[in-house]
């Protein structure tokens, strides 16, 4: 029997700003939440209702554990959710007698208001409970990844960053699950040899990389992509599989770009009558996207067409029995020349399915449903893989990342490469610190720890990615420098002795993440 093993990387980087009313940027864990991890768990409750024998992994990153747990932006959240409700209705009122915007607004209402109730009735706002139950019934594995998501190969000039990196990471998951994390997702699937000693350091038995880790490792792996490898370190490593990649992912032949999907880039917030929809706008009064959206994607055209949900759910139909059908014949043609069953790897990232993606979770319940319909397929867990093939061709996988040409330009080129120096140069006087302090006195001890939150808060891979990228540059480039200013300010009241109380007390409450962290895992 061959396997499909979907890894669902769940992450956003940390963002709170109580200094602000409403802050643009904590909307990204907002729209996330509704968008994405809201329908996963309505897919897994419906699973699970069923009985339908599946088995799926979702990687939750320390920095969004943190967020989903954090009192004021669950707040924060509810209040948007209560606005996001309120302007449904609204929208449910102006669209009467309007045949095709009128089911639209319906459905949106009717989403925006389940929403609510799951979010705050059924889970009590407590969003990593409802995947922990998930996880003790048997049909999810969740794993973690980098404590701040920092791009360990560019980390690893200081051994000190990566090893806090994935040691921060393993207490977190430990603190909110109450068990061991088996597997590691290693922040944009970026491996260089000798992480994996670290990884094993820390208790980890699997991390995922993408194709070409594998299939360049050395010696060359005899499965390819489609047999798990594992290092001297005794850690396992997993390939992305191309062609299910290709199928989901590609902006030219994924399935998400089908003309009868809805148009993520369409929105009422940008379509209506700015005093209508002022409300629900920033205080500044910039137009943003609200989450409602009445077209489809249509064509390569600015004219977009009415979004049809009986025609979307057809397509999704037809995609997900395609991709079932295609995993079903690789697997069929890969068995004849290996000597164990292969195993499908499919990783993504969460947000695709439902954000990006409005049909993503629909999609994906009824691939689940059909793998476990299908005889000789079945969906699985690296971890589950590992159990029942524990016999592994030794071997290391190459430097790489799922970026970009796949190695490290998208997080080192012109537009990021200042920011390294400045993250190494600001570990190493922190590294020495904790050392020269193993014992410290209550308020150094606060200090040193909160200095450790700002450094692994400016080594987050996403300010990288999005100065790269050119979105919210001006943010990121913000967002490192605030950090590291912040950790050599405290770095230099430790030397001098004279800790500001206050403002470390302000630190402390604003950046939060993390409360049982402790400096001396620096050590």
């Amino acid at each position: 029997m061959g396997t499909v093993a979907f890894i669902l990387h769940a992450h956003l980087p940390f963002v709170r700003h109580p200094e602000h009313e409403e802050f643009l940027e904590e909307r990204w864990l907002y729209e996330a939440i509704t968008e994405t991890y809201i329908p996963l768990l309505e897919m897994l409750d419906a699973l699970d209702r069923d009985g339908v024998a599946t088995r799926l992994t979702i990687s939750f990153s320390p920095t969004l554990l943190a967020m989903l747990g954090d009192r004021l932006l669950r707040g924060r959240y509810l209040r948007h959710l209560d606005q996001l409700v309120e302007l449904a209705e609204k929208e449910e009122r102006r669209t009467r007698g309007d045949g095709a915007f009128h089911p639209l607004a319906e459905m949106y209402l009717a989403r925006c208001s389940r929403a609510r109730t799951v979010y705050l009735d059924e889970w009590q706002h407590d969003l990593t409970a409802a995947f922990r139950s998930f996880q003790e019934r048997g049909l999810i594995d969740v794993i973690t990844c980098g404590a701040t998501h920092g791009f360990l190969p560019l980390l690893a000039a200081a051994p000190a960053a990566v090893r806090t990196q994935i040691e921060v990471a393993a207490n977190e998951y430990r603190r909110f699950f109450g068990r061991t994390a088996e597997g590691f997702w290693l922040p944009e699937c970026a491996y260089q040899p000798g992480l994996d000693v670290e990884l094993a350091r820390a208790g980890f038995r699997w991390f995922a990389v993408d194709t070409h880790g594998l299939t360049n490792a050395a010696p060359r792996p005899v499965a390819g992509a489609y047999a798990p490898i594992v290092c001297d370190s005794g850690v396992a490593a997993f390939a992305r599989d191309p062609d299910s990649s290709k199928q989901v992912w590609s902006a030219d032949e994924g399935y998400p770009g089908d003309c009868w999907y809805r148009d993520f880039y369409r929105d009422i917030g940008f379509d209506l009558e700015y005093d209508y929809i002022k409300p629900y706008l920033l205080p500044t009064g910039e137009r943003i996207h609200t989450g409602l959206k009445y077209h489809r994607i249509t064509g390569r055209t600015d004219q977009k067409l009415p979004y049809e949900p009986a025609r979307a759910r057809e397509r999704v139909q037809a995609h997900a029995a395609h991709f079932v059908e295609a995993r079903q014949r690789q697997v069929e043609w890969l068995a004849h020349s290996m000597d164990r069953p292969p195993i499908i790897v499919c990783p993504y990232d969460a947000e695709l399915f439902g954000h990006w993606w409005f049909e993503g979770p629909q999609w994906l319940e009824l691939v689940l449903r059909g793998l476990a319909a299908t005889p000789g397929l079945a969906a699985t867990t690296p971890g589950d893989d590992l159990a029942r093939h524990p016999t592994l061709q030794v071997a290391t996988p190459a430097a790489s990342s799922w970026g970009w040409k796949g190695y490290n330009e998208v997080w080192l080129a012109g537009e990021n490469d200042w920011l390294y120096r400045h993250l190494h140069a600001t570990g190493e006087r922190l590294h020495g610190l904790c050392r020269r302090y193993p014992g410290a006195d209550e308020r150094t001890r606060r200090a040193l720890t909160q200095a450790l939150r700002e450094l692994m808060l400016a080594q987050a891979s996403d300010w990288a990615f999005m100065m790269s990228r050119g979105t919210t540059v001006d943010y990121a480039v913000r967002r490192v420098k605030d950090h590291l200013l912040r950790c050599q300010r405290l770095c230099d009241e430790v030397e001098a002795g004279t800790v500001d109380d206050l403002r470390l007390a302000a630190l402390e409450d604003t950046d939060n993440l993390f409360p049982a962290l402790d400096y001396r895992v620096m050590v």
